[in-house]
């Protein structure tokens, strides 16, 4: 691609059931960026609202939840505490952002399709969604970007943040690629490492998700100005990953424990 929009670029997200804090932080950054106009955010769910982010948080980390949900709860509060005037900002570009939230049953549906060709979006954005197909993701101009925290081919799937530390790899990637058939084969277009040493799983996670959203801004603007580079990726294949379960959790955490007092636990 050669030349520049001249413009802000017309973004559309897809997401998942609902926007978890990276996501959320995600769309804040696209809706606050002067060269970016959000267009809107599709999340695809049976339902909406509090009640039902409760129910699909507990259905994806079962007793795990809890503990994901006090610890978003204090990072919260962290942020205020620290910076007042910055985190009433981003509950004003909040109330700018929350009208452009649409959640749909069938991200698929044909009035989806309808709605999201009449946007007429240069760029589509991906950040916990669904699989998408290309009727979906191809419609936007230059196509869909999608952020995956892993390093490809090697890392692809679920949570693989987590599985690279649980391996003993020494950096956790992030990668941002666009979307074509397949999971996680796309052609790399920004990636980045994190150095893991002796962190534990929590500040790791933090610090990819923060190089993520730099990243992927990063991609959105040089998609405005024309700059945009695609590496594809070795033909490699790399391993699948699942959700880890509640034992994976504590295996990791067991190591992680041995490591930092000098012996072998497992």
């Amino acid at each position: 691609m050669s030349g520049g929009l001249g413009r802000p670029i017309r973004v559309v997200v897809f997401s998942g059931a609902y926007l978890d804090p990276p996501a959320l932080r995600f769309a804040l950054a696209l809706e606050a960026h002067p060269g970016v106009e959000l267009l809107g955010v599709l999340c695809q769910a049976p339902a909406a609202g509090w009640r039902f982010r409760l129910r699909e948080r507990w259905r994806r980390r079962g007793v795990l939840a809890a503990g994901v949900l006090l610890r978003d709860a204090l990072a919260a509060i962290g942020r205020f505490l620290d910076s007042p005037r910055a985190a009433l900002a981003r509950r004003s570009v909040a109330r700018q952002l929350a009208p452009k939230v649409l959640t749909v049953s069938d991200i698929h549906a044909p009035q989806v399709l309808t709605q999201v060709r009449a946007w007429q979006a240069d760029l589509g954005a991906v950040y916990g969604a669904p699989v998408l197909r290309p009727a979906l993701y191809d419609m936007p101009a230059l196509g869909t970007l999608g952020i995956h925290h892993g390093r490809v081919p090697d890392y692809r799937g679920r949570k693989t943040t987590f599985w690279e530390i649980y391996n003993g790899e020494k950096v956790a990637g992030v990668t941002i690629q666009r979307l074509e058939a397949g999971i996680d084969t796309g052609d790399v277009v920004k990636s980045g490492e994190v150095t893991i040493g002796r962190k534990g799983y929590g500040r790791v996670e933090r610090e990819t998700q923060e190089l993520g959203l730099r990243l992927f801004l990063e991609a959105i603007l040089e998609a405005r100005d024309g700059r945009t580079t695609r590496v594809p990726q070795s033909g490699h294949r790399g391993r699948h990953y699942g959700q880890p379960t509640a034992g994976d959790f504590l295996r990791l955490w067991l190591r992680v424990l041995g490591r930092r007092f000098g012996s072998r636990v497992t």
